[in-house]
């Protein structure tokens, strides 16, 4: 596995990025030499932030931690993705009905068996032309996370959504 490993606002010293290495190689043996790992080291309020994503043959596995020991932020990151591995063994199990010659049969088994989720409702609205900063402020009035509207500038459907920082993120759609 390729790893890149990226600082912002962060001074990544050789300890640390062989650290991450040794980390992420013992996830490699999940995956051909094709993937490739991106690991974004960060300062975010005084804490240590670890983003880390893998990419290998259309799957991609994300996992993101804030903490005050960034060799802590590592090792709960490399779990959860090592979790999200053995989830979508267990999902792809399912689908292929137990098929042997199964791809990612190499993948951890899964820890316990959740329920799939599903659909329980459904919701239909009318799109509202506006602006960014107005979809902003309609959501934030109706306490959501993400808002859905039509943006007056683009004529697209766009979601502009609360980030765990505080700040804002904008969906663009195209077709």
């Amino acid at each position: 596995m390729k790893v890149n490993i990226t600082g912002k606002n962060f001074n990544t010293y050789d300890r640390l990025q062989e650290t991450v290495e040794k980390k992420l190689d013992k996830l490699d043996k999940y995956f051909s030499d094709e993937a490739t790992a991106k690991v974004v080291l960060s300062k975010e309020r005084g804490r240590d932030k670890i983003e880390a994503t893998i990419n290998a043959k259309g799957a991609v596995f994300r996992a993101e931690e804030v903490t005050d020991d960034i060799y802590e932020g590592i090792d709960l990151a490399v779990d959860k993705l090592a979790s999200q591995m053995s989830r979508f063994k267990g999902k792809l199990r399912k689908r292929y009905n137990d098929n042997k010659a199964l791809k990612f049969e190499f993948m951890p088994e899964p820890e316990t068996e959740k329920e799939e989720a599903k659909v329980v409702k459904a919701k239909k609205f009318q799109l509202e032309p506006m602006s960014e900063d107005e979809a902003v402020l309609q959501m934030e009035m109706l306490q959501h996370d993400f808002f859905v509207f039509l943006n007056m500038e683009t004529d697209s459907v766009n979601v502009v959504y609360k980030r765990k920082d505080g700040n804002y993120g904008l969906l663009e759609t195209t077709y």
